[in-house]
């Protein structure tokens, strides 16, 4: 048998499935598309359960891909055995309700034994001990004798999961020898050891489950089969397990180059080096499907899976960032089947080294915290860390369990891991709430659920705002009807229409649908399952029904408007590429007829040099009149054009491609204007960040720009209004203001200071000595801070050398100030500690320098007692 590698395998198995006429479809994004119950895809079948639920129809009905996958539900178990990964790719074919048991038993069968060339002798399948048509198949028609097919239960050969679809399964063990086994007597399929292992399951979804334990057979059966490609080439390469198949074993190299080590050199050294090889792919991957470390969600799991890669990397001495570096590794060995990581590599990066860097300071911070507890720990006796101590490190910076846990039982403590487990089931159970009600889809159960999927509609409002068409389906806020009256909100669907459905950052349509009979008032335009548009919104008067033909009409202005801001966010982008660099990418967009948002990656806040160049050049293309235009044509043709890709958007076969001139080119499904000139003129009005790496402009086009103006034009009359002047002379006028303020506000303290001295008195005979130190103390009445401190400068050089203390009631509160000489100081005195000595008396607190302190306090009934105090306080100072 040859042994193929892991991307020579990928092509083998999607060609194979080509020549038993499946449509090959590219693996899907990672984030999930309307799918709430999931964070992130894992599972081949994922993405496409709405074809499996008849909720949309499939582009075909055979179809087979190479889905990349991420599972974290054992993510403390990585490493520690060559089992465990939370990346992997899953081969998998697909049959909606075309060919089922005979023809995948079979395929698979082929495809294992004649294109791969595993042993036909050490294959055993399994089935669903109930399953007597799969067992038969394989007997019978493949020829395996009944001792080598085996039967098992639910646990292992059903496949379901609550309510829906579900069915038997068949899986396909291989025998990998001795040298994998236990040696225990009689193992053999189904045994724990690695001898026996499965390399492809063949799921039969036959049956609905109410979810109450009652099956009814499905009209349409489908099949659904997977197939870990890692765990193919791992048999197929004859090798330990997945981490020494050829592309993870080029990782698992570089590792240990930076590491300077070996391989099974050293047990404890080999799990890191096997976490950090499975969490860089995961992080590479998620980062190429536009996820960024975050707090939260999926960017959760990015977060702590580029952590738990860095604090292993630290653990192996490799004492330089080195993530970005690995990552590259992952890219070259996977870019023949996922060229999208090719394109957003230096993007990948730059999150990577970034999260890196800052995982670096906060792991450190992390070690003081920790420190801190320890010592608090000690302090109390005890030799346990609570629960919520450990949670607190592990949620906030990025400490796993078993960290935490390494440092502590080097000091001989334990932690509270029950407790532990408390902290984070209550987070779980946050999550779950967060997540709603749930259909099987995962989405959010609606009254859309229960319209037919074979039910479509077709825009038609590239270019026109106007067309007639006929109602398809009616829905109240609850349930579908077959008329809505007036006052009644509800959504209308029709067989064609001319709404744009918010997609892409653009916000849905709105307008008018009437018909002789009502009219109804569109609020909102959307997606929904299938390829239908809602209109949204309210009868405004009458009633209309299924089957009426009517009338669609756009809002005019609103969509120009939109189209003026749609267009000049591909101006933007290009022109942040232009002047940040091509690091920039698009992280979300907003786009109505009022304004527009842009939320694109970049690392620093913009300077206002390059704000004002971006504005610049995209004022400048839209002068240049550039032609917009629109072209139809395939992904793979539009991306050698070098048009710009959205992260993680799922494109269709045909793909639109809008060009303005030779400046933008980007795939986009919205609408825009037919020239540049038509924008008028742009304007930023704001620039942030949002998140991690990620800035977000906001920006006006045409008439937005021009009562931006006259806004601003308004304020500035006013503001000239009130201080008497034109706008022209406005700023002289404010110049004149503020040197008038700034002599007002001298003679003022000049005044304050007289006061202060006035209040003072001659208090020179108030001076007494304290252990050969002399101390003078003096109450005063409405002096602020600024002035005891003046006068307390004026008094040290009166009295030469000594303390001066201050007290002063004012507003009902009192101030404290309280002043040290060099020779006094040299004795003893310390001025901050003695105002420390003695702020509780006049109810507050304050302390400073041995030379100079201050305090404040609520209590004025105290100052005589703080006074006298003083001379106690100081005493013990020189004592």
């Amino acid at each position: 048998m040859k042994k193929y590698g892991v991307n020579e395998l990928r092509k083998m198995f999607l060609d194979f499935f080509r020549s038993k006429d499946h449509l090959v479809m590219n693996s899907f994004s990672l984030v999930p598309h309307n799918d709430n119950s999931l964070l992130l895809i894992n599972a081949g079948m994922a993405p496409l359960k709405p074809y499996f639920t008849g909720a949309e129809i499939p582009p075909k009905r055979r179809v087979a891909t190479c889905q990349k996958c991420i599972r974290t539900g054992d993510i403390e178990n990585v490493g520690k055995t060559a089992r465990h990964g939370t990346f992997f790719e899953m081969l998998g074919n697909f049959s909606f309700g075309d060919y089922f048991k005979k023809e995948a038993i079979a395929w698979s069968w082929e495809f294992l034994t004649e294109v791969v060339g595993l042993d036909p002798q050490r294959l055993y399948p399994s089935v669903y001990v109930e399953d007597d048509e799969a067992w038969n198949i394989w007997h019978e028609q493949i020829g395996i004798p009944a001792e080598r097919i085996f039967r098992f239960g639910k646990e292992d050969n059903f496949w379901e999961h609550g309510a829906g679809p579900c069915g038997p399964c068949s899986e396909i063990y291989y025998d990998r020898g001795e040298k994998y086994g236990c040696g225990k007597e009689g193992c053999t399929v189904g045994c724990d050891c690695d001898r026996y292992i499965e390399v492809w399951n063949n799921v039969f979804t036959q049956f609905e489950n109410d979810g109450k334990g009652n099956y009814e057979t499905l009209q349409q059966k489908n099949i659904d089969t997977g197939m870990g490609l890692e765990r193919l080439a791992a048999v197929v390469q004859d090798v330990d397990s997945i981490f020494d198949v050829d592309t993870m074993q080029a990782l698992r190299d570089r590792v240990c180059e930076f590491a300077h080590t070996q391989y099974k050199a050293d047990e404890k050294k080999d799990v890191s080096i096997r976490l950090i090889v499975d969490h860089i792919r995961s992080a590479t991957f998620m980062i190429s499907d536009g996820i960024m470390p975050t707090n939260e969600g999926r960017g959760y799991v990015l977060r702590r899976l580029i952590r738990r890669a860095a604090r292993h990397g630290r653990m192996l001495g490799i004492e330089s960032s080195f993530l970005s570096r690995l990552s590259e590794t992952v890219i070259e060995g996977s870019k023949d089947g996922y060229p999208e990581l090719e394109e957003k590599k230096e993007f990948i990066f730059k999150v990577l080294s970034q999260e890196e860097e800052k995982f670096s300071h906060t792991i450190d911070q992390g070690l003081n915290i920790l420190a801190d507890m320890e010592s608090e720990l000690e302090k109390c006796g005890t030799k346990m860390l609570s629960g919520k101590d450990a949670f607190v490190l592990y949620d906030t910076y990025g400490f796993p369990l078993d960290l935490t846990k390494e440092i502590l039982e080097e000091k001989g403590y334990t932690i509270d891991e029950e407790g532990f487990g408390a902290c984070m089931e209550e987070q779980r159970q946050m999550a779950r709430k967060a997540r709603g009600t749930t259909n099987y889809m995962g989405a959010d159960a609606t009254v859309y659920d229960q319209i037919d999927a074979s039910v479509t509609t077709e825009f038609v409002g590239y270019d026109a705002l106007r067309a007639e068409s006929v109602i398809t389906v009616l829905t109240t806020q609850t349930e579908l009807t077959e008329a809505l009256t007036e006052g009644v909100h509800g959504t209308v669907i029709t067989q064609q229409t001319p709404f744009y459905a918010t997609m892409g950052g653009q916000n849905g349509d709105t307008g008018v649908i009437s018909c002789a009979s009502g009219s109804f008032i569109v609020e909102d335009t959307i997606h929904l399952l299938g390829g239908k548009y809602g209109h949204v919104g309210y009868m405004a008067e009458g009633m209309i029904k299924t089957g009426d033909t009517v009338t669609l009409t756009v809002d005019e202005t609103c969509r120009k408007n939109t189209c003026k801001n749609h267009s000049a966010t591909h101006l933007l982008q290009k022109a942040l590429k232009t002047v940040l660099g091509s690091h920039v990418e698009q992280k979300g967009s907003l786009v109505t007829p009022d304004r527009l948002r842009f939320d694109f990656a970049h690392f620093q806040a913009m300077t206002p040099e390059e704000l004002a160049k971006v504005e610049e050049l995209v004022n400048q293309e839209i002068a240049a009149a550039l032609p917009v235009r629109t072209d139809i044509m395939s992904i793979e043709d539009a991306k050698k054009t070098g048009a710009m890709a959205l992260f993680g958007e799922k494109y269709g076969d045909e793909v639109r491609v809008v060009s303005m001139g030779d400046f933008s080119k980007e795939l986009c499904g919205g609408t825009h204007v037919g020239n540049t000139s038509q924008i008028a003129t742009f304007k930023i009005v704001s620039e942030a960040g949002i998140a991690a790496g990620v800035r977000r402009i906001e920006a006006l086009t045409g008439d937005g720009v021009f009562a931006y103006y006259k806004a601003a034009e308004k304020e500035l009359h006013e503001a000239a209004a009130l201080l008497k002047t034109t706008p022209a002379k406005l700023l002289e006028k404010i110049a004149s203001l503020q040197a008038e303020l700034k002599n007002a506000h001298s003679e003022n303290e000049s005044l304050k200071s007289k006061l202060a001295k006035d209040a003072l008195g001659n208090v020179m005979d108030q001076v007494c000595e304290i252990s050969g130190v002399k101390l003078l103390a003096a109450k005063l009445a409405g002096v602020d801070m600024n002035g005891l401190r003046e006068l307390g400068d004026q008094l040290r050089e009166k009295l030469g050398e000594g303390v001066v203390l201050l007290a002063s009631v004012n507003d009902g509160k009192v101030n404290l100030m309280a002043a040290a000489t060099d020779g006094a100081m040299k004795q003893g005195a310390h001025a901050g500690n003695l105002i420390k000595g003695i702020a509780a008396l006049v109810g507050g607190g304050g302390g400073g320098r041995p030379n100079m302190a201050q305090a404040g306090g609520k209590d004025p009934s105290g100052v005589e007692a703080a006074l006298e105090k003083a001379k106690e306080v100081l005493a013990s100072q020189l004592a």
